[in-house]
């Protein structure tokens, strides 16, 4: 039903399109703070797009006439993100190059609005571009050029708030919110619009953004993506001196100590939900406004994350279930799963998300063996819907996860949790306790598989408890039951488990900023014979 009202919001526009309402000039470009590539601009001046990671060679043709070699290539090219690199080589030929390009997809994408290039988020994306990088596409640009730019860009937004109301919750309404807010500020615009694109904006925050400061979508990068784009229009308000949503600045504010709560102790974002790669130079970017100054949450309770640091340790653990539904289409089968950092190194990770991966990887980096958690009969902890129609939410997921939270008198912080994701299918939870010392050299586990009751099961089962290890870390075989690994700048750390074979296997890891690449991850196998397993980390000098 949303999608054929949405088609019928598409059809009036195009009608109502000769009577749209065009400016006659910007206002304001909006700062992009993400960060430029030379190589890029260069490329592109060539007639090569390196995009997603893919290099497309246009033989002087617009790349809009190629068949493109992604999905994810399609969507960067359309949304026109790659235009911040054209300002680093800043003369005439980029700005001309850039204004040849946009002038194709006007001739070819411009009126027909079908495909990757009107889909919602990447409309909302390209407007941002747009607005951001106007003046490398207008400074010198003719007189019909500015204005077919600027009928296209009046179109695009119309779109966006036609079809909105259409659009299911989630991160892609969010990014539409923002779109058409800076468009407001940007564009000539009456005082009304902007009054209802500051309220739009302002329920958005109301429904995404947790009190914790969280995405609703449990995703550690969707705050930091968002932020990019919400800085500078909250800068942009400033500039001309309008009235700020009332969300905006305490919403930002909220959402800065949960990004410092995702971080490890060597700078990088926790791989949660669907987050990859992180750019030291985008984090910082966003970091650099940060007015909320202090120490990170030990826990964020709404998100329902935990944080364990001492000393250099930083020990980060899922304690959360995915949300309902459509929202839920990125989630992860993680519960109880954890990343541990040490100084400049992340050691222990969870496999995260490829960037540009297609879809086939990407659902093999949601399953529970993907994370450094408990795998039980090769089953993950939540199931997802399988279907070519529609987004591959969850099925069946963990409903509660019970969460116990102290501190000994010698300083050691413990989280003690508890999952019912196996319950429905084998009649087991799995609890894991994970405590760090008040040093931060040693690290205890314990991961147990037991009747709702409490008592162990006599239930059979075959369970392994994983433990992947980031691409950087080199691991040594000391003996059966332990595990010598070792950081670039010689820091060293011994993983062991008494009693069990400690296997090093091979592993991939999908967020790797070059792509997937292959890596090492620990082996714990236990069974109903011996369902608690006990397990240390403890850092050597």
């Amino acid at each position: 039903m949303r999608r054929l009202r949405r088609r019928i919001a598409v059809m009036r526009l195009r009608l109502s399109s000769r009577f749209l309402r065009v400016p006659d000039r910007l206002i304001v470009a909006p700062t992009d703070l993400r960060g430029v590539d030379p190589h890029v601009c260069d490329e592109i001046l060539s007639g090569r797009f390196p995009l997603a990671g893919r290099l497309l060679e246009t033989d002087g043709k617009s790349p809009f006439h190629l068949t493109l070699p992604s999905r994810a290539f399609a969507v960067r090219l359309h949304n026109f993100s790659w235009l911040r690199h054209m300002r680093a080589r800043k003369n005439p030929r980029s700005g001309a190059a850039a204004r040849t390009i946009v002038d194709s997809w006007l001739s070819i994408h411009g009126t027909r609005i079908v495909g990757i290039a009107w889909e919602e988020e990447v409309t909302a994306k390209r407007v941002i571009s747009w607005l951001s990088h106007s003046p490398v596409l207008l400074q010198g640009a003719e007189r019909g050029f500015y204005r077919r730019f600027m009928r296209s860009l009046a179109f695009q937004i119309r779109y966006l708030q036609r079809t909105a109301r259409y659009q299911p919750d989630g991160t892609t309404l969010f990014q539409i919110r923002i779109a058409l807010a800076m468009a407001t500020v940007a564009v000539p615009t009456k005082a009304a619009t902007l009054k209802r694109a500051a309220q739009d904006l302002d329920r958005e925050f109301d429904l995404q953004i947790l009190p914790d400061g969280g995405h609703i979508s449990r995703n550690p990068r969707i705050g930091l993506e968002l932020l990019l784009d919400l800085l500078p229009l909250r800068q942009t308000y400033v500039n001309l001196g309008h009235d700020l949503p009332q969300k905006l600045m305490s919403g930002i504010d909220r959402m800065y100590p949960a990004l410092r709560f995702f971080r490890h102790s060597n700078g990088d974002l926790a791989l949660f939900n669907g987050a990859s790669t992180t750019s030291a130079e985008e984090l910082m970017s966003v970091l650099r406004y940060d007015e909320t100054t202090g120490q990170p949450f030990k826990a964020m309770p709404h998100s329902n994350f935990q944080r364990l640091a001492s000393g250099n340790t930083v020990i980060l653990m899922d304690t959360g279930v995915a949300p309902l539904g459509r929202l839920s289409a990125s989630a992860h089968a993680g519960c109880l799963s954890f990343e541990m950092s040490s100084y400049r190194h992340r050691f222990i990770v969870n496999a995260g998300s490829p960037k540009f991966a297609d879809r086939r990887y990407v659902q093999m980096a949601r399953a529970t063996a993907a994370h450094s958690t408990v795998t039980l009969n090769d089953t993950s902890s939540s199931r997802f819907l399988q279907s070519d129609f529609i987004e591959p939410v969850m099925q069946e997921r963990v409903e509660a996860v019970q969460v116990e939270r102290s501190k000994a008198d010698d300083g050691r912080d413990c989280v003690i949790a508890t999952h019912d994701g196996y319950l429905s299918d084998f009649g087991l939870l799995h609890q894991r306790e994970i405590s760090l010392n008040a040093t931060g050299t040693i690290i205890t586990g314990r991961d147990r598989l037991l009747m709702p009751d409490g008592n162990d099961t006599g239930t059979e089962f075959d369970a392994v408890s994983r433990f992947h290890i980031h691409p950087a870390i080199d691991l040594y075989q000391q003996d059966r039951e332990s595990v010598l690994l070792m950081a670039p700048d010689g820091e060293k750390w011994v993983f062991s488990c008494p009693g069990h074979e400690v296997v090093i296997a091979e592993d991939v890891f999908f967020a790797d900023a070059s792509g997937i690449c292959a890596s090492d991850q620990l082996e714990i196998a236990f069974s109903d014979q011996k369902p608690e397993i006990r397990w240390f980390l403890s850092r050597r000098s």
